[in-house]
């Protein structure tokens, strides 16, 4: 078997081959023999292969691509859908009164309720979009009607028959 010959050679680990020395300027040139040292220079003319392509999609406004990219732009702002309403202004009074006809914080009715001061306080300034599951909660804590016509109206108990 000659598979023990490849045990008998050396193999040095951490060592760098040694690559062949680029003139930089005419100092390395002039200094030293030109033995081992690779010049590169420039061919004078480009091979012809570099030329021969043309770029397809060079200098242009991607973006805008024709007038068919326009009337789609249009379309789309034509079916956007418009935002969810927010609560009404009254309806934010009209908890905000009653809260404090009741002596309670943002937070105490929120507690009572079951939810984050921060959706007392969206509710309050109008900007939630309104819940009627949070809604009919702050009707029964706070004794005042949020939804319907007559908003801000003390509930009456419940009718007996």
């Amino acid at each position: 078997m000659n598979g023990n010959l490849d045990w008998d050679s050396k193999t040095v680990i951490g060592s760098k081959a040694k690559a062949p020395k680029v003139a930089r300027n005419a100092a390395d040139l002039n200094g030293k023999s030109l033995a081992g040292t690779a010049l590169f220079c420039r061919p004078a003319h480009p091979p012809l292969s570099l030329y021969s392509h043309k770029k397809v999609t060079g200098g242009g406004n991607k973006a805008h691509v024709g007038p068919d990219h326009q009337k789609i732009a249009k379309l789309d702002r034509e079916n956007e859908v418009a935002p969810p309403p927010k609560v009404n202004a009254s309806v934010g009074k009209a908890i905000q009164t009653a809260r404090m006809e009741k002596q309670l914080t943002q937070k105490d009715l929120a507690q009572k309720i079951n939810e984050k001061p921060s959706v007392i306080q969206d509710y309050e300034s109008g900007k939630a979009i309104p819940s009627p599951q949070i809604l009919s909660k702050m009707e029964r804590t706070l004794g005042v009607k949020l939804r319907g016509s007559d908003i801000g109206k003390k509930l009456e108990g419940p009718k007996k028959s």
